[in-house]
């Protein structure tokens, strides 16, 4: 089953190599605005804090705009998409081959996640989204906060260690259900990589393998969602290129410095993300609360 979910990337990687490098070759005489300089240092900035677990869609849109890189705010989202999914394709790649996590949980969790995202683009779309970033948001926190208690030693309530690589049983079907309902969500802006750590640590797995699960997860969404916004141009060409290129080498680096981290230093490097997220979210809601009173 991980053979499979290699295959499946590698098809993926071909598909976007293909469609986006048709594309730039089509319009190279015409990449638009944007400095590639600046466009690689965003994609290294970025997908090397993607690889962490902290995400790349805000922090790149932030760096977007404080150096002006595009001249049309109804690219961001294609943009966002496009210049990433190689990089995330890349993630997971190298998570699965030197992580080990067991396969069936490797396949179930990330093939549950592929199908939420397909039924939440038809469903949970219409779910309040100031209400569910507020959940999330409260819920990632207080995870944080058990994390912390159990990491000091103060509590044991999440079980022994955190060491197994694989889930069985019940614990297998909450991971499942769970990664649908995250890939579900992703439809409407909240993102998988904390909540899917957070599920993951609660599960007790090994913190380290929520990593190639949630790349190869969303490294399965990304290049399909990319296909409507090359075909279209609605995308950056120039930026999207910089950024690519940038951020496969900001994976590359992150990745070495992740996967060398003690298992320890990684959990509190986790529920830092975690904390950050959460209180991101919260964030997100109340400006929309706002905007809804406005």
């Amino acid at each position: 089953m991980k053979e499979i979910v290699l295959g499946m990337l590698v098809v993926f990687i071909a598909l976007h190599v293909g469609v986006l490098g048709r594309d730039l070759v089509k319009n190279k005489d015409n990449l638009g605005s944007g400095s590639m300089p600046v466009s690689i240092g965003i994609g290294f900035i970025t997908d090397f804090l993607d690889t962490l677990g902290i995400g790349a869609f805000a922090p790149t849109t932030l760096l977007m705009n404080v150096t002006k890189q595009l001249d049309d705010d109804r690219k961001v989202p294609g943009t966002l998409n496009v210049s990433h999914a190689l990089s995330c394709l890349l993630e997971a790649i190298i998570f699965i081959t030197v992580v080990k996590v067991e396969p069936l949980t490797l396949f179930s969790l990330v093939a549950s996640a592929t199908v939420g995202s397909w039924i939440g683009s038809k469903f949970v779309t219409k779910l309040p989204e100031q209400k569910v970033q507020l959940v999330m948001g409260c819920a990632l926190i207080l995870t944080a906060i058990l994390m912390v208690l159990k990491q000091s030693g103060m509590i044991n309530i999440l079980g022994e260690g955190n060491t197994a690589t694989g889930l069985t049983g019940i614990k297998l079907i909450i991971g499942i259900v769970g990664n649908f309902g995250l890939g579900a969500l992703m439809t409407m802006g909240v993102g998988l990589y904390a909540p899917c750590m957070a599920m993951v640590y609660m599960l007790g797995l090994s913190p380290l393998v929520a990593f190639p699960i949630m790349s190869a997860s969303c490294g399965a969404l990304m290049p399909v969602a990319s296909i409507n916004f090359i075909r279209t141009g609605e995308y950056a060409r120039k930026v999207s290129l910089g950024i690519t290129i940038g951020g496969i080498i900001g994976v590359i680096i992150a990745a070495k410095f992740v996967t060398g981290l003690d298992i320890t230093v990684l959990t509190w490097i986790v529920i830092v993300v975690i904390i950050y997220s959460g209180f991101t979210y919260i964030q997100k809601s109340r400006k929309m609360a706002l905007v809804q009173k406005a």
